[in-house]
């Protein structure tokens, strides 16, 4: 495996881990994860990389080793950490930004706010969120409000092999060593000698705020990055490509020079199903 440094900085407030690989004289390359996991995620990515890239991948708040937040979670708070990132190690060039999920939102939301700041995009899995209506919005903010007065929690595991099982259990193509890599990051051991996750457990708050796909394709509409769109074969969101087709090809309208890319033999988690794959993708599209 190449070897990952870690860096601790302060961005808006908040104690950020930052994780990088290769030297920061190379080009950089910044690598966003999803929700409910951590930068290390990316390691079978960049292990599979062929050029020598300056990787840099924050665990986003309330995630990893990142602190946490008292408050909860907002998707602009995102938006501005990865600002108050992208200011840190690119100055004012610049950056190729990769994101998996709910990094692959914010990173397009941010290519269309922030349309200078960002060379190239790619999103894995990030294709937006599921549309809300209006009359939705009193449920979700009865829920928010009910959610907040009870503590939350996540369930704890016996063991770090536990953890492994259920990562395996998650995503059936997980080897044994990938599988206790993830763990050995995603979780960690208790004073009370078993295993909790690595995530602030806030995170399983529902969102008051309503998802408007129509302002998400409006930032989409300012890109002026190329972007590269990639789907796992056997993933949900290709399944929902399938399913509603007109949906699909009316939010990938939004983006001016937007590629569509499918992997085979790769579900949701296409960076630990088909990593040799995917570096192949990116790089080929990053040379463009």
């Amino acid at each position: 495996m190449k070897p990952s440094r870690s860096s601790f900085l302060t961005l808006r407030g908040v104690r950020y881990h930052v994780r990088t690989w290769g030297s920061p004289q190379r080009r950089l390359l910044v690598l966003l994860h999803g929700w409910m996991d951590v930068s290390a995620s990316f390691q079978f990515l960049v292990d599979a990389l062929e050029e020598d890239w300056h990787c840099v991948a924050p665990d986003w708040r309330g995630f990893g080793l990142s602190g946490w937040n008292a408050e909860g979670y907002w998707f602009p708070d995102y938006l501005a950490d990865l600002d108050a990132l992208l200011e840190r190690y690119s100055g004012d060039a610049p950056a190729a930004v990769v994101g998996h999920s709910m990094g692959g939102n914010i990173a397009c939301l941010y290519a269309g706010v922030r349309p200078r700041r960002v060379s190239h995009v790619v999103s894995l899995e990030g294709f937006g969120l599921n549309p809300t209506r209006p009359e939705d919005a009193p449920s979700r903010y009865e829920r928010w409000l009910d959610q907040v007065k009870a503590p939350m929690t996540f369930s704890e595991y016996p063991s770090m092999d536990a953890v492994a099982e259920r990562l395996k259990k998650n995503n059936p193509r997980l080897s044994d060593d990938k599988a206790w890599f993830l763990a050995r990051h995603w979780a960690v051991p208790t004073d009370e000698g078993r295993v909790r996750l690595r995530s602030d457990p806030k995170h399983k708050w529902v969102n008051p705020v309503l998802y408007r796909a129509e302002e998400a394709a409006a930032c989409w509409r300012r890109i002026e990055a190329p972007v590269l769109w990639v789907l796992g074969a056997d993933s949900s969101v290709a399944h929902w490509r399938r399913q509603q087709p007109e949906e699909f090809d009316r939010r990938s309208a939004a983006i001016r020079r937007l590629r569509v890319e499918t992997l085979a033999g790769a579900g949701h988690l296409i960076h630990h199903d088909q990593p040799h794959a995917l570096a192949r993708l990116i790089e080929d599209f990053l040379r463009q």
